[in-house]
């Protein structure tokens, strides 16, 4: 096709852009009122959609036909005020917006319909700041239904989670029980290996042997300790009336040897008596003990042990005067199988404060460490005030005096 000289081919005009589309019901009186309302916001750049009720019956049926973006309320509809829609929508479920539309409304009224859920309000003598309001309530909605849509999702990322953990606990609770037997057969001939062959073969043979025995006594452990991490989170918790005194002391003379080895002073302030799980609440002042007492410094291990209450918890607390912790290591002691030093160094498998954790958290309580690194650690935990039972010391602490045998001193 040819195009002679001095014509053009007139250009495609763009294509006109859509108005959004916005669904509205109004809850008003008079049609005058009503077109006037739907004019202006047509004018605005709405292509709006409108239907009318006039009393809470048809607003109901509308409102569940309908299903409007926005409403737009008079407040002085005769027999009932346009606020009162606020409370039918939530009756019906539905998160729309209501912006009263009205001729006057006085400062504390106004306020009081926000309050009763009202998103805004505009008089009938400056419409045309309805379609700005709108807009606003709208995008308003919008932020409410993203942040109600991204809780939806957490609460279901937070489900499934569980529910892995759940089964990477009843799998470490399997493996770890059906290992038990193979490993001690290996562990139990590699020994019978090394006793009967030690010596009569040459020196690399034995080195052999010795690995072999070490690393099944170490996979025996790991395995045992496994174990008892997977039964913390599986054990229902029966909780009974728990003398803390009485928990520390039957520690302590589960460590009674540690302690005479290493001369450890322990000092405990009085405990108070709350609703546990006595044999897991032993475990947790157990482990936490006996780590205070293996990481030790230059100098005699001492701990101290107190309790008290803040903020609605027993709040206890266990000080030492060992190695500390550096500072950006602080959680990271709670995390099944963290060594933060060298099986040469301090021996153990990194599972104690991991079971310590599970255990108070099971309780409804929370624990984290104090520390620096070569300045000691304080280990705190609680336990919430509401599991203290009545008739038992509720306040204060007391402290007279020094332990090195095992029992605690008051």
């Amino acid at each position: 096709m040819t195009v002679e000289a001095g014509t053009a081919r007139a250009a495609s005009p763009p294509p006109a852009k859509s108005k959004p589309a916005l669904k509205v019901l109004q809850l008003e009186d008079s049609l005058e009122d009503a077109e006037l309302v739907a004019r202006e916001l047509r004018v605005s750049g709405f292509d709006a959609v409108c239907h009318t009720a006039r009393d809470p019956q048809q607003f109901r049926l509308e409102v569940r036909a309908f299903r409007p973006d926005v409403v737009l309320a008079d407040y002085n509809l005769g027999q009932w005020k346009g606020i009162e829609g606020v409370e039918i929508l939530r009756q019906e479920g539905l998160d729309i917006p209501l912006i009263l539309v009205t001729g006057a409304l006085g400062e504390i009224t106004a306020v009081e319909c926000i309050k009763q859920g009202a998103t805004d309000y505009v008089l009938k003598d400056s419409l045309a700041k309805l379609p700005i309001a709108v807009r606003r309530a709208l995008k308003e909605q919008q932020l409410r239904r993203q942040r109600k849509e991204a809780e939806e999702q957490l609460a279901r990322s937070v489900k499934e989670l569980a529910r892995s953990n759940q089964d990477l606990e009843q799998f470490a609770y399997v493996a770890s029980h059906d290992l038990q037997e193979p490993l001690r057969m290996v562990a139990a001939y590699t020994q019978l290996l090394a006793e009967k062959y030690e010596g009569k073969l040459d020196e690399q043979a034995d080195k052999y042997i010795r690995y072999a025995v070490e690393g099944a006594t170490r996979m025996q452990t790991l395995v045992q300790d496994l174990l008892a991490f997977s039964r913390a989170g599986r054990e229902e918790i029966e909780t009974t009336e728990t003398d803390c005194n009485t928990v520390v002391q039957q520690a302590l003379w589960n460590l009674e040897g540690a302690v005479r080895g290493r001369s450890a002073q322990i000092r405990c302030g009085e405990l108070p008596t709350v609703a546990a799980n006595s044999a897991q609440l032993r475990q947790v002042f157990q482990n936490i003990i006996g780590n205070a007492i293996k990481f030790h410094g230059p100098d005699p291990p001492r701990v101290r042990i107190e309790a008290q209450r803040k903020n609605g918890e027993w709040e206890f607390s266990v000080a030492d005067n060992g190695i500390g912790i550096a500072a950006d290591r602080n959680q990271d002691v709670f995390a099944a199988f963290t060594r933060l030093h060298t099986r040469d160094e301090y021996p153990g498998n990194g599972i104690g404060l991991a079971i310590c954790k599970k255990i108070i958290e099971r309780h409804n309580g929370r624990i984290w460490v104090e520390s620096e690194g070569g300045r000691g650690a304080t280990f705190k935990f609680t336990l919430p005030v509401q599991n203290q039972l009545p008739g038992k010391p509720q306040e204060g602490k007391q402290d007279n005096g020094d332990q090195t045998s095992g029992a605690v001193s008051r």
